[in-house]
């Protein structure tokens, strides 16, 4: 079976570093926050380009505190995506504001940043651009359209962190940049971790006091806060794999430029990469009209594939007072996209085995 992800092979070539890391944490007995999640912290917002980094439990709870550091609320919208995963959107409905809907560019599958355009409003608070499959957003375009109308943007890094727009790292364009670390990201922990990174320096310490419960100082509480502190084993695990990030994308990128190769001239989309874009392929996904049939092509030859994601968001039952919402790029790509294995150890005769099997499928029609 040639596996999605292959977490195994990675933990192998760094094993004993991961393993010397977690004994010292172990050893220390500091196991929230502390000093190796301030380091992290550091290294982590110098990657991203940013002054400041904080430490959070999740991906989804970098949004949750972005979004109640901005002070969002009832009567408030927010535009974004809908295809994406559902943490961008039900965070936006959990402060009481109104996530708003806009279609994708086909090509790219990110927000498109026209659409945006034309869906603000004088409620239009912020917007949060998700950086999709490792590619960054169109920001120049974006950051634009915010100065112009005073709402502010929210990153959504959780697949694309090591992506750049223009040479500048995603997360260093808007007022917050939100990481993931769940363990299938490019840079994954061992649980559930996150970050948000700002160079607002007023803006992370809203954050910071937000993570612990809405203090500054223990048991004594300003606002209304959250349980979200990144504990020290997961920052000690990402401190030795963030050393070996910018290869391992590298790696990606090269896995991307295989399948490309081998995939050309059929009946098929390949990933597009804009001009002004480093793509870090956090997915490899293509697009073919006869998904389902060649998914199960593919499971059959033992080969996994995912789909991200097979029900835009404005067409879920959580948004059912979008149902009635026309988005054709998104709902188009919802039902043609499928994501291949990629992670940096894939082998090329393993690539060339899922190439021969796809290939086998359309000339098999």
């Amino acid at each position: 079976m040639i596996p999605a992800l292959d977490l195994k092979q990675q933990y192998q070539s760094i094993k004993g570093e991961i393993d010397v890391a977690i004994q010292e944490v172990l050893e220390s007995t500091q196991f929230i926050l502390g000093g190796e999640v301030k380091d992290l912290e550091e290294r982590i917002a110098a990657y991203c380009k940013c002054h400041f980094g904080i430490g959070v439990g999740s991906g989804t709870d970098a949004l949750r505190l972005s979004l109640a550091g901005i002070g969002l609320g009832p009567g408030d919208e927010v535009i974004t995506t809908p295809f994406t995963f559902v943490a961008t959107a039900n965070t936006i409905s959990h402060t009481g504001a109104r996530p708003v809907f806009v279609d994708i560019d086909p090509k790219t599958y990110n927000i498109d940043a026209e659409a945006i355009e034309r869906a603000i409003t004088p409620h239009t608070k912020a917007i949060v651009a998700v950086h999709l499959y490792g590619q960054s957003c169109e920001m120049d375009r974006i950051m634009e359209l915010a100065k112009e109308h005073g709402v502010l943007v929210i990153e959504d890094c959780a697949q694309a962190i090591g992506a750049t727009y223009r040479s500048q790292p995603t997360g260093s364009f808007g007022i917050s940049g939100c990481l993931s670390f769940f363990p299938s990201k490019n840079l994954g922990a061992y649980g559930d971790g996150g970050m948000v990174v700002t160079d607002d320096a007023e803006f992370a310490e809203t954050i910071d006091v937000l993570r612990r419960q809405g203090g500054k100082k223990k048991y004594f509480h300003e606002v209304l806060g959250f349980n979200s502190r990144l504990d020290a084993l997961q920052a000690a695990i990402l401190k030795v794999k963030l050393g070996y990030l910018d290869e391992w994308n590298k790696g990606r990128r090269t896995v991307a430029q295989r399948y490309n190769e081998l995939l050309a001239d059929l009946p098929l989309v390949v990933p597009y990469e804009a001009d002004d874009c480093y793509h870090v392929y956090h997915q490899y996904t293509i697009r073919v009209k006869d998904r389902s049939s060649l998914a199960a092509h593919l499971k059959e030859a033992g080969i996994a594939t995912n789909i991200y994601y097979p029900v835009p968001l404005h067409k879920q039952p959580l948004y059912a007072e979008c149902a009635s919402l026309t988005l054709p790029h998104s709902e188009s790509a919802a039902e043609e996209v499928l994501s291949l294995p990629i992670f940096p150890e894939l082998s090329t005769s393993d690539q060339e085995f899922i190439a021969d099997n796809i290939k086998s499928f359309f000339h098999g029609k």
